[in-house]
């Protein structure tokens, strides 16, 4: 699991990202550079890193369901993911 400090890093990331998206939008659109250097540089969406939701995983993020794969793998094993059944053959 990673640190905390990591996963909250990532989530007060996320809530600038949201909080600067309108203004970061009409600056662009409006050609304003010296604008958009004045904002904060988290409030830009390409810092963000998509993390596991359950344990902070940084690697082997899948997107469709949100977590990295060991956590995949230990949730489709105990049934928790609907629809997700073990190959055989």
């Amino acid at each position: 699991m990673a640190r905390k400090s990591v996963i909250a890093r990532e989530i007060k990331r996320q809530k600038l990202v949201d909080r600067y998206a309108e203004k970061r939008k009409a600056l662009k659109e409006a050609g304003d550079w010296e604008g958009l250097d004045k904002l904060p540089r988290n409030s830009s969406p390409v810092r963000l890193h998509n993390r596991c939701k359950l344990t902070g995983r940084p690697k082997g993020y899948m997107r469709k369901f949100g977590i990295s794969r060991v956590t995949f793998r230990e949730m489709a094993s105990e049934g928790k993911i609907p629809g997700v059944t073990k190959a055989s053959w």
